[in-house]
């Protein structure tokens, strides 16, 4: 596996992250228990400022971001892709899981994304 690339970010987003990590939603909840303290074999940290965003979910090992889309991203579906675009740039690969998944097939989720984290293993072989 290749070293964690470190992609600057925003000293100014520190703040928001912390905040943003007190006051998680239930499926971001939900989903940390599933995946903290290596459990898919890649250690994850909860919302990570990276350039002038912050992702949900991030593997610096991988380079993957998970996002959940929730109701609060219902009018930002431009600007999402506009993010996520910006980031892939920079070497980011995504996954976005629905909220109401991750609440109700959370089996599916993990099955989703581990297959994700086989694919981009793959890759760096």
């Amino acid at each position: 596996m290749s070293r964690n690339r470190i992609i600057p970010y925003d000293p100014k987003l520190k703040q928001l992250a912390r905040e943003l990590r007190k006051n998680s939603t239930l499926s971001e909840v939900l989903l940390w228990k599933q995946i903290k303290g290596k459990t898919l074999g890649y250690e994850f940290h909860r919302q990570v400022p990276i350039d002038k965003f912050i992702v949900d979910f991030y593997c610096h090992e991988l380079m993957l971001a998970i996002e959940i889309d929730g109701s609060s991203h219902n009018d930002k579906h431009e600007y999402d892709m506009s993010r996520q675009s910006k980031l892939e740039g920079l070497g980011v690969k995504f996954i976005r899981f629905n909220d109401s998944d991750v609440k109700r097939n959370m089996a599916g989720v993990l099955t989703t994304l581990e297959a994700k984290i086989k694919e981009l293993e793959n890759k760096q072989v």
